[in-house]
């Protein structure tokens, strides 16, 4: 097994899931990881657990360093099975250890497992524990995105042992930002930094900032952000940490994404006339078919655009269950500061474009009123008015974009 050094004496003891492509509905092409870390100090800390499925891999990587009769701390950032699942085999191996974690840590780990023998140490933000030569200091960050989350910050060394925040999800053989960067892709590194931030974080932009405030008040000196899922951060941290003050501000692309379903057709032919109208505004566009794109990928795409462009045929009076899923997982992310419209075929009765922006409404969105209609299939008079409609819509997204410049 490789050896993954962070800093003299702290170690990456995870695992890479390759395999995994459904994280709680959220779709993971690129696999993920599950990062724990190791402190050999004077009293051996580990910090966080890892999938269940993986708990061989990472007592192994444990063995690798120390013996488990030598472990004194076990510090849980972060509840969710995906790195407590291995906590139960951790503390049998090591019955002396401590945990660390916070009052909603232990009542909701309690909840996931038998902790009654558990030696358990509750902490808030500003407390500490000194390994020997190394102080971690705690901080809070509740709905981050589990009312349990916090954060463990390693003093001496600079590191942010960040949990879920920071993270993506990617499966890979390079552990570090820069080694990524030069043997894969920064962009791509990039997208699963917003596939990531759209997918889980989305719902808590202003917690978010708030919480990147209370820790630069702290006068951290971080100079390397360890997250739990996917890369860590060491040659650029500050990044990141940008990229999601500008996400959580409500950043996005001056561009459209038209997301749509069809039944014989008929608002698939309306998406390509809407799209050449939104391209005749000098706007950027992209389109995407749900039969095709797993939601999660749609919301990121929604994300990633200032506009978006939703179309349907009207189907028992209402919208295709693709787009009604669609827009049932976004409204669950509650997004802010983006412009809706919608389009769509209908046979002898209508519906689907008229809940479209209801929906939209309701979650708070700019919505472009009253959508774009046709009965049956377009005609090259109603292809004229798809043109129009997306050069009105591109037309209203750039005034609209203006309010986040």
């Amino acid at each position: 097994m490789e050896k993954v050094e962070l800093q003299p004496d702290i170690y990456w003891v995870g695992a890479v899931d390759w395999a995994i492509r459904n994280f709680h509905g959220y779709i993971t092409p690129r696999g993920s990881t599950y990062n724990s870390y190791l402190i050999m100090d004077e009293d051996v800390t580990v910090l966080d657990g890892v999938k269940l499925d993986h708990a061989d891999t990472q007592i192994m990587r444990i063995n690798r360093y120390v013996e488990f009769d030598r472990i004194k701390n076990i510090v849980v950032n972060h509840i969710e099975p995906d790195h407590s699942g291995s906590l139960g085999h951790l503390v049998k191996l090591a019955p002396q250890a401590t945990l660390y974690m916070t009052e909603k840590g232990r009542k909701g780990l309690s909840r996931f497992y038998d902790t009654s023998a558990w030696n358990i140490k509750l902490v808030k933000t500003g407390d500490t524990l000194s390994t020997g030569k190394r102080t971690l200091l705690f901080v809070e960050t509740p709905m981050l995105h589990w009312p349990d989350s916090m954060m463990s910050f390693a003093k001496e060394d600079g590191i942010l042992f960040s949990q879920d925040g920071f993270g993506q999800h990617i499966a890979s053989a390079q552990r570090f930002d820069d080694e990524f960067a030069e043997r894969a892709s920064w962009a791509e590194l990039e997208d699963a930094v917003w596939d990531y931030y759209a997918n889980i974080l989305m719902p808590f932009g202003s917690i978010i900032k708030r919480k990147i405030g209370e820790i630069r008040k702290l006068g951290l000196d971080i100079r390397m952000i360890a997250p739990v899922h996917g890369i860590i951060w060491r040659k650029d941290p500050g990044w990141v940490v940008k990229a999601y003050l500008d996400m959580a501000g409500g950043k996005a692309d001056e561009r459209a994404v038209v997301i749509y379903d069809t039944m014989w057709h008929g608002t698939r032919k309306m998406a390509h006339s809407i799209v050449e109208g939104v391209r005749e505004e000098g706007l950027d566009v992209k389109v995407l078919d749900l039969k095709a794109t797993p939601v999660s990928e749609a919301v990121k795409e929604f994300w990633r655009a200032r506009g978006v462009l939703i179309g349907s045929p009207t189907l028992n009076n209402t919208m295709m269950p693709k787009v009604g899923e669609f827009l049932t997982y976004l409204k669950g992310l509650r997004p802010k500061n983006r412009i809706l419209g919608a389009f769509g075929a209908y046979g002898w009765a209508g519906g689907a474009v008229k809940e479209i922006l209801e929906m939209g409404r309701n979650m708070g969105l700019e919505t472009v009123e009253p959508g774009f209609q046709v009965n049956y299939r377009a005609s090259a008079e109603d292809e004229a008015e798809g043109f129009e409609f997306g050069r009105g819509f591109a037309r209203r997204l750039r005034e609209y974009h203006r309010n986040f410049s």
